[in-house]
């Protein structure tokens, strides 16, 4: 399995992507920022999009790659997620409103958009990964996904505070590899990531005692405003298996 870090922030600047993971060059995990990080060439050989919740810095690109690959490929792009996201972008985002319904254009019978819920906790294919949906902790209904090749096993966590299901199931995984873990804040604003539901260095070292032992723990979606601090916070934690990962990164597991 192959994971490009697209994005691994939870914001925008100049030098920081919005939460973006490409696997295996055909399916994406999120949409924070696909058209900025990969060529016109490379968001054609997209083909489904994982959403975890439908914030925008998770979303925010989705748009414009339907745009950008409109009538370069014979099939939809798909859209995954349970029905409690799925429902919210079409509310939300492609309502003809903020942006054209693309599950009707060209028309309805031969869309360029084509969303698929998903039953959360229920194993579903997409791609060539076989993966499983399961709630966290958020403001909104957001979920993570426990991902496999049928060789090797990956865990997202998505945007979350503490939480639990998904950690149970990961410990349960016989093979995984990775995992994949938000840290937005440093402990100084603990009080907003309590409110909104993120993890800090500080509830991130309690969380990983729920983690299965000994699997690389890789952080993303830290805010850019306050990257420095956090990264002194998580250096302080002094947690061998702990990498922040930046834009760019190439993974590759088994």
């Amino acid at each position: 399995m192959q994971i490009r870090v697209l994005g691994a922030y939870g914001g925008s600047s100049p030098r920081h992507r919005q939460t973006s993971f490409l696997i295996d060059g055909t399916v994406a995990l999120d949409a924070g920022a696909l058209t900025t990080a990969l060529s016109l060439d490379e968001q054609a050989r997209v083909r489904s999009i994982l959403v975890t919740h439908s914030h925008m810095d998770h979303v925010a690109s989705l748009p414009f790659l339907v745009e950008n690959v409109f009538g370069k490929t014979e099939q939809a792009i798909e859209i995954v997620a349970p029905r409690e996201v799925t429902t919210l972008l079409q509310q939300h985002l492609f309502n003809d409103a903020l942006w054209p319904d693309f599950t009707r254009i060209p028309t309805h019978l031969l869309p360029a958009v084509t969303f698929r819920a998903i039953d959360v906790g229920v194993p579903f294919r997409v791609g060539g990964l076989t993966g499983v949906a399961v709630p966290v902790t958020h403001v909104v209904p957001t979920f993570g996904y426990l991902l496999s090749d049928g060789t090797v096993q990956v865990v997202f966590s998505s945007d979350t505070g503490p939480t639990e299901a998904i950690w149970e199931l990961a410990r349960g995984a016989p093979r995984l590899e990775a995992i994949f873990v938000e840290c937005s804040f440093p402990d100084s604003m603990a009080r907003i990531a309590d409110v909104s539901k993120h993890l800090t260095p500080a509830s991130l070292r309690r969380e990983m005692t729920k983690f299965p032992p000994g699997v690389p723990v890789n952080l993303y979606h830290m805010k850019p405003p306050s990257l420095d601090e956090l990264k002194e916070d998580l250096a302080a934690l002094g947690e061998a298996r702990i990498r922040l990962l930046q834009d760019g990164d190439e993974l590759r597991f088994g």
